[in-house]
């Protein structure tokens, strides 16, 4: 599919929390070869190497809806949770602004559900960089009864999640660019910022940098 043919695929600029130029260049829309039931209201359309197209449009809607939610809670009630290696900084860096908790790395089993476990903590809200991914948490949180936020590509199904938001969560620039923006709008919800103002921290400071071993 044609840039030209990709950019047909996604509402006018004002629409949407970024210009869609910055969105397809990190590849938020991209999703993978498979799909699910619950993924395939957000999906536009199938690319001919296989690869299927998120609605970018719903993915800027989301953001919105979760960035509402979000806001109702106080920061240190919020949890969120990357076990993958390119969502662990923009999980840190959306925990930086929000004031939130980042859970990256393993999730330790317990840490929502065993009231012995020593570091046990007692969010009210969970975010999920991939269902898949971080199953423990998921899990952990429907058990305890803590609504879930996740960021979901083509190929996830909503078991215990409460709030999808579709998006590319296996890049490294698209995680980068979906946690700025919810932490953007996040700040904008609580009144932390003006409505048109940016967070002090550009999207290059949540994309995690790579050394040569990585």
């Amino acid at each position: 599919m044609s840039e030209t043919e990709e950019k047909n695929e996604t509402p006018s600029e004002e629409e949407l929390l970024l210009p869609q130029d910055t969105l397809l260049s990190a590849g938020i829309h991209i999703g993978t070869r498979m799909k699910t039931r619950d993924m395939n209201p957000f999906i536009y359309r199938v690319r001919s190497d296989g690869l299927f197209v998120l609605d970018v449009k719903k993915t800027d809607e989301r953001i919105r809806v979760a960035a509402k939610f979000l806001a109702r809670f106080e920061p240190s009630k919020i949890a969120v949770v990357a076990a993958r290696l390119y969502g662990r900084s923009p999980v840190e860096k959306f925990c930086e602004v929000v004031g939130a908790i980042p859970i990256i790395g393993r999730f330790i089993p317990g840490l929502l559900s065993n009231p012995l476990y020593p570091n046990r903590i007692e969010p009210r809200v969970i975010m999920v960089s991939d269902p898949k991914a971080d199953v423990q948490a998921v899990k952990e949180a429907s058990t305890v009864g803590i609504p879930v936020i996740a960021l979901c590509s083509t190929d996830n199904d909503f078991s215990y999640v409460d709030l999808a938001i579709p998006t590319n969560n296996k890049g490294r620039r698209a995680l980068a660019v979906i946690y700025w923006l919810l932490a953007r709008q996040t700040m904008r919800e609580k009144g932390e910022i003006a409505p048109d103002k940016d967070i002090g921290q550009s999207i290059e400071d949540f994309e995690l940098k790579l050394t040569r071993e990585e």
